[in-house]
C-alpha cells in the first residue's frame, strides 16, 4: 500500500516539477545572447534587444494570464505556456537568424509568464496547505537546477555536438515530455474558481498601487530581475575581456553565478527561520554591492570567479524576501499582489538595453555600472521596509 501511494504522489508530481525545470529554461537567454552576438556580429545594444525581448511580456501578459487561468483552469493555462515553449524551442531548429532568434526568445517570454503565472496556483490544487510552501521551494530549487545548467547544455552543444544552438533541440524534446506527462495527470480544480473578474482586479490593482511599501516591492523586483539579467548576459563576456577565456569556457561563468544561487537559496531559507528578513535582505545586498564592485576592478580569474560566486550568494533570495514583504503586508490582496510581483519580472527587460546602449557609447566597464547602479539602488530601498 504504502509503495502504491509513493508510486502515485510520483506520478502526480513529476509532471509539475518537471513544468518547473521547463520554467528555468527562461535563463538560457544570458549565454545564447552572447553567442547570437558572436554569429552575426551584432553590437551590444542590438544583443541586448534579445533579453528585452523575452522579459517585456511579464508585463502584457501577466494579468490576462490570471484571466484566462479563471476561465479555462490552471492545468490548460500551463499546457498553453508549454506548447508555446515547445514552439519557441523549434523555430531557432528549423530557420536561425537574428529574427528568428527575437521571435524564438518573445516566445520564450511569453510562454514563460504564462507559465509562471499559473503553475503555482496549479501545485496549490494538488496539495495541501500545510505542504504548499515546502511543494513550491522544491519548485524553485528545480528551477534553479535548469538555470544552472543552462550554460551546461550549450556549452556541450557547442563543443560536442559542433553548434551551440543545438541546445535548443534537448530543450524542445524536454518540453514536449512534459506537455506528454502533464496532459495525462488528473486534477480536481473544482475548489480554483476564486479568481477575481477582470474589471474588479484591475481596479484593485490600480487601488494597491497608491501603496508605498507595495511600490518598493515593486521598484526592487524590477532592480533585482534586470540586475539578474545582466549579470546573466555580463559575465561571459567579462570574464573574456578580463581573463582572456574564449566563449565556450566563460559561458561556464554563468554557470557558476547560477549555482551560487542555488546554493544561496538553501543558506538563505535555514537562515531565514531565525533571522529577522529585512536585516537579511539588508546585510546581504550590501555585500553585493562591495563583491559587484571588486568585479568591476579585477581583471585576474580566479578572483572574479571568486566574486561572481559572492554575488550570486548574495542576490538569491532577495527575490523570495521581497515577495513575502509584499504578501505579509496585504494578505487579503494575494492574488493581486501576486499578479504585481510577476509583472515585476519585466524588469529583465529594462536595464540590459540601457547597459547595451552605454557600452556602445564609452565601454564595457561603462555598461556594467548600471548594474552597480541598480544594486545600490535596491539596497537603499532596503532600509525603507520596517525590521
Amino acid at each position: 500500500m504504502d509503495q502504491a501511494q509513493s508510486q502515485k504522489k510520483f506520478a502526480i508530481f513529476f509532471p509539475v516539477f518537471l513544468s518547473f525545470f521547463v520554467m528555468g529554461f527562461v535563463d538560457i537567454v544570458g549565454v545564447a545572447t552572447n553567442y547570437i552576438k558572436k554569429d552575426f556580429g551584432l553590437s551590444d545594444s542590438m544583443a541586448n534587444l534579445i533579453p528585452m525581448m523575452v522579459f517585456v511580456w511579464f508585463a502584457i501578459f501577466s494579468i490576462p494570464t490570471g484571466m484566462l487561468m479563471g476561465r479555462i483552469g490552471r492545468k490548460k493555462t500551463v499546457l498553453i505556456s508549454l506548447f508555446i515553449t515547445a514552439i519557441a524551442m523549434l523555430l531557432p531548429l528549423c530557420f536561425f537568424d537574428y529574427f528568428g532568434a527575437l521571435v524564438s526568445f518573445a516566445l520564450l517570454g511569453i510562454g514563460n509568464t504564462v507559465l509562471q503565472v499559473s503553475l503555482n496556483p496549479l501545485a496549490a490544487a494538488i496539495v495541501s496547505q500545510e505542504k504548499l510552501a515546502s511543494t513550491l521551494s522544491m519548485g524553485q530549487f528545480i528551477k534553479a537546477v535548469s538555470s544552472f545548467l543552462g550554460p551546461v547544455i550549450v556549452a556541450f552543444s557547442a563543443s560536442q555536438l559542433g553548434n551551440w544552438h543545438l541546445a535548443f533541440l534537448i530543450y524542445c524534446i524536454i518540453t514536449v515530455l512534459s506537455v506528454v506527462v502533464l496532459f495525462t495527470l488528473p486534477i480536481n480544480e473544482s475548489a480554483a474558481s476564486e479568481t477575481p473578474q477582470q474589471s474588479s482586479s484591475f481596479r484593485q490593482i490600480a487601488a494597491l498601487l497608491k501603496d508605498r511599501h507595495l511600490v518598493y516591492c515593486i521598484i526592487v523586483i524590477l532592480l533585482i530581475v534586470g540586475i539578474d539579467v545582466g549579470l546573466n548576459t555580463s559575465i561571459p563576456k567579462l570574464l573574456m575581456e578580463r581573463a582572456g577565456l574564449d566563449l565556450d569556457d566563460a559561458a561556464l561563468g554563468t554557470s557558476l553565478y547560477f549555482a551560487s544561487r542555488t546554493i544561496g537559496t538553501f543558506i538563505g531559507a535555514l537562515l531565514l527561520i531565525k533571522l529577522s528578513p529585512v536585516g537579511f535582505l539588508r546585510v546581504t545586498l550590501i555585500v553585493a554591492i562591495l563583491a559587484f564592485a571588486g568585479m568591476m576592478l579585477s581583471s585576474s580569474l580566479w578572483p572574479l570567479l571568486i566574486l561572481i560566486a559572492v554575488v550570486g550568494l548574495a542576490c538569491a533570495n532577495v527575490f523570495s524576501i521581497i515577495f513575502t514583504l509584499a504578501l505579509k503586508h496585504d494578505m487579503t490582496h494575494s492574488n493581486e499582489i501576486s499578479a504585481l510581483m510577476i509583472m515585476g519580472v519585466s524588469g529583465g527587460a529594462l536595464l540590459s538595453p540601457i547597459q547595451g546602449l552605454i557600452t556602445d557609447q564609452w565601454n564595457f566597464t561603462s555598461g556594467m555600472s548600471v548594474i552597480l547602479v541598480s544594486l545600490v539602488i535596491t539596497g537603499f530601498i532596503s532600509f525603507k521596509f520596517k525590521s
